[in-house]
C-alpha cells in the first residue's frame, strides 16, 4: 500500500484542533430558563443557524454569531440581549485545544507543513493557534478569503496562497458539511475525517477515519 505524503497537511481548526464550546457558552446563557431537551434542542438550533449563516456573502464573524443566536433565540421562545451575543463571540479566543493535539501535532510537524484554514476572524485565530503547541507554516482564515467554509472560494484562497493544487494536500477536518463535502467536490482526493462525534460518518466523501489528531502520523507514514 502506497503512503500518501503531501506538501502540506491544511486544518479546520475550531471543532477538529480546538475543542469548540458554543453549546457550553449557550448552556451557560440560557440552560436556568430551559429544561435539558429543549437545552438540547436550542444547541442543535444555534449550530444550524451558524452553518445557515456563513451560506451568505461573507461577513464579520461577530455578525454570525449575533444572527444565529438571535434567529435561535426567536425560534425557541427565549429573549434575546446583544450583549449574550457579544459574550459569546468574545469566548472564541479564549477556547484551548482538545487533550490529543499537541502531541498529535507534533508527531508530524517535524515533516510536513502544517496549515490551517479556520472561519474565524484575523483578530482571534492565533490566540487559538498559539494553544495548539506546535509550528504552522501558515494560517488563513474566512476573512483573507473574504469567504466561509463550505464555500469554494474559501478553499480556492487556500490554493493560491500556497501555490499548489488539490492534489498536494491531505485535508483534516470533523466536519462533512464545513469541509469534507466541500473538499471532495473540489478534487481534494487525500481526506481525514477526525470523528469528534459531532457528525455522522459518510463513505461516500472518502477519507481515512481516525478518532483524534494521535492517529494523523500514521496516514502519512511516520
Amino acid at each position: 500500500m502506497t503512503i500518501f505524503r503531501p506538501k502540506y497537511i491544511t486544518f479546520d481548526c475550531h471543532g477538529t484542533l480546538i475543542h469548540f464550546q458554543m453549546a457550553e457558552a449557550a448552556r451557560d446563557l440560557y440552560g436556568d430558563r430551559l429544561g435539558e431537551a429543549e437545552m438540547q434542542q436550542f444547541i442543535k438550533d444555534f449550530s444550524a443557524y451558524r452553518l445557515d449563516e456563513v451560506m451568505h456573502d461573507w461577513k464579520p464573524y461577530a455578525e454570525v454569531v449575533h444572527n444565529a443566536l438571535s434567529r435561535t433565540c426567536k425560534r425557541n421562545g427565549v429573549a434575546f440581549k446583544d450583549e449574550d451575543a457579544v459574550m459569546v463571540y468574545e469566548r472564541v479566543p479564549t477556547w484551548g485545544p482538545h487533550a490529543d493535539v499537541p502531541a498529535g501535532l507534533a508527531k508530524v510537524a517535524k515533516e510536513i507543513p502544517l496549515v490551517i484554514l479556520s472561519n474565524a476572524m484575523n483578530s482571534q485565530i492565533m490566540s487559538n493557534v498559539a494553544k495548539l503547541g506546535a509550528p504552522f507554516h501558515a494560517v488563513y482564515t474566512a476573512e483573507q478569503a473574504q469567504a466561509y467554509k463550505p464555500h469554494f472560494k474559501a478553499f480556492e484562497y487556500l490554493f493560491d496562497m500556497l501555490g499548489c493544487g488539490p492534489e498536494d494536500i491531505l485535508h483534516v477536518s470533523s466536519s462533512f458539511r464545513y469541509d469534507l463535502m466541500s473538499a471532495h467536490d473540489l478534487g481534494i482526493k487525500n481526506k481525514v475525517w477526525v470523528n469528534r462525534g459531532h457528525e455522522p460518518a459518510n463513505p461516500y466523501y472518502g477519507y481515512t477515519e481516525i478518532s483524534d489528531i494521535s492517529g494523523l502520523a500514521g496516514v502519512v507514514g511516520l
